[in-house]
């Protein structure tokens, strides 16, 4: 289509929508493909198919998922589609990408169990009534060995080995098994089965994703999808991309002081980039926070506490929000102890001669998740008793009824004896 052909209200839209698409993208590929597909849309009424792929072994969203999340929500809003596959078959190998090894395999009702946790936490961020969900099961499932010959024959192992995981792991004479060879042309059949228009992933699945680009044009699907690649967001550390096994996230599940406090403690330097890839707020507002914090007229920390109450509020609600706004400026900007403080109870049994160590202690209260997640904290000076810095992991506590047992700066519980 023509850009002149269009009208200039059609025109509007078309750059409207780019702006919307484009804001925070790593990459686009092709950029004019988007262009051109985008025209389309607005001429003939036809939405877009926008895919992402969900692997699930691994169910539980943190900030740093909302960010392809967050841009298929812009695509609802502008009236597109979308496609989320939940990748029970391609969930079987796991995605080899950033691995030095081979991924055990999931078995197929650990696939079926992880699945099934999805759709709630999506709903936070998804109208669910604008998303189809599949499962790449049922056309990857249904595939006979001549069909699997036939797509292994689409692509050469020199293209697989220009990944630079399996480059890394073929250098280093490390195994790489051939049936992990399968997982980016399973993600691309994927792509031929639903012929998408656009597939969005993060930088680390650039590989995977301009795979469904290739595996289109080789089965002669018109327009191949165009890739929208989104950057990776660093966690709590400011270094690493934001990782449960690396405890710098914030889960979208976690209780809203938890996420208020984890806020807190982003980066000043990434705080904008936190803004524009994880929250809603508008390209002209974004623009004042940039220049307000840039010329000294907004501090940090207010622009940080804002951002902490919204992920509160979109993960939990106004009035959670407004509680751990309150939590947190008790806690820690008064320096007090926060008044609705759980209680837990403790039975006498479970004292020895009225003593308690303080990791069994830690741990009985699930404060701490292990015994070495409990030394270590006591060794960090981040265990206190009544506000009262416990140093010593052999130490033995004798218990009170409303002692007051705290881990790091937000958690809290109160003794109850029986």
């Amino acid at each position: 289509m023509i850009w002149d052909q269009l009208t200039e209200i059609q025109q509007q839209e078309v750059e409207r929508q780019l702006l919307v698409i484009g804001r925070g993208a790593a990459e686009i590929v092709p950029e004019e493909a988007l262009k051109q597909k985008i025209i389309h849309a607005v001429v003939t009424g036809k939405p877009l198919k926008v895919k992402l792929g969900l692997d699930p072994s691994a169910p539980d969203i943190h900030i740093g998922h909302t960010v392809v999340l967050q841009k298929l929500r812009q695509f609802q809003d502008l009236g597109h589609e979308v496609q989320l596959i939940i990748g029970d078959f391609t969930g079987r190998i796991g995605d080899p990408t950033g691995k030095s090894e081979t991924r055990k395999q999931l078995s197929e009702e650990d696939v079926k169990h992880n699945a099934q946790t999805y759709q709630t936490q999506l709903s936070k961020i998804l109208d669910l009534t604008k998303t189809t969900f599949y499962y790449n099961s049922s056309w990857l499932g249904a595939l006979r060995f001549e069909d699997v010959l036939k797509l292994a024959g689409k692509v050469t192992v020199a293209r697989m080995l220009e990944r630079d995981d399996f480059a890394k792991r073929y250098a280093a004479n490390q195994a790489i098994h051939v049936h992990e060879f399968f997982y980016p042309l399973m993600q691309g059949y994927d792509s031929v089965s639903l012929e998408s228009d656009i597939e969005l992933g993060g930088t680390d699945q650039t590989f995977n994703i301009l795979m469904g680009r290739t595996l289109q044009s080789a089965y002669e699907i018109k327009e191949g999808q165009v890739a929208i690649l989104m950057p990776l967001l660093e966690g709590l550390d400011g270094v690493q991309k934001m990782s449960k096994s690396l405890r710098n996230y914030i889960g979208i599940d976690e209780l809203p002081n938890e996420i208020f406090g984890k806020t807190m403690s982003i980066l000043d330097s990434l705080m904008t980039k936190y803004y524009e890839l994880t929250t809603t707020i508008s390209n002209e507002s974004l623009h004042d926070l940039k220049r307000g914090l840039e010329a000294g007229a907004i501090h940090p920390r207010d622009a940080k506490m804002k951002l902490a109450k919204e992920y509160v509020e979109m993960y939990h609600g106004a009035k959670a929000a407004e509680e751990a706004e309150q939590h947190f400026i008790t806690v820690f900007q008064k320096r007090a102890l926060p008044e609705d403080i759980e209680e837990m109870s403790l039975s006498i049994s479970q004292l020895e001669e009225g003593q308690i160590s303080i990791i069994k202690l830690l741990v009985l209260l699930e404060l701490q998740a292990s015994n070495g997640e409990a030394r270590r904290s006591v060794e960090q000076g981040a265990v206190k008793i009544n506000e009262q810095k416990i140093m010593q992991i052999h130490d033995q506590i004798t218990l009170k009824e409303g002692d007051i047992i705290q881990v790091g700066k937000r958690k809290f519980v109160k003794i109850k004896l029986i």
